[in-house]
């Protein structure tokens, strides 16, 4: 099955059980992932589910291959369905 067929990881949770992620990165790198993300209508933070829930950061051969397999429009593509999806449930649970 390839990355972008793969189902999302069912284990994955939105619940209270988040975890916060800290990062400081230069001003250049805050715009791309703002700007990305409002080109794509997803939040940086959604982005960085999404690549986790996909597989992003697999090391094994097989995933690693998998991957390289896959085009990079492919796998934004994928990203951007994913963090959307990951938003949508977020705004769902908002009172």
């Amino acid at each position: 099955m390839s990355i972008t067929d793969r189902p999302p990881r069912a284990d994955f949770t939105t619940g209270s059980d988040r975890k916060a992620l800290h990062a400081y990165v230069s001003d250049e790198a805050h715009a791309a992932w703002h700007d990305f993300g409002a080109e794509n209508g997803v939040s940086a933070p959604a982005l960085l589910e999404a690549m986790a829930e996909l597989g992003t950061f697999d090391t094994t051969p097989e995933a690693r291959a998998e991957l390289e397999a896959t085009t990079v429009a492919t796998h934004v593509a994928r990203l951007v369905r994913v963090a959307r999806r990951i938003d949508v449930q977020r705004r769902r649970r908002r009172p």
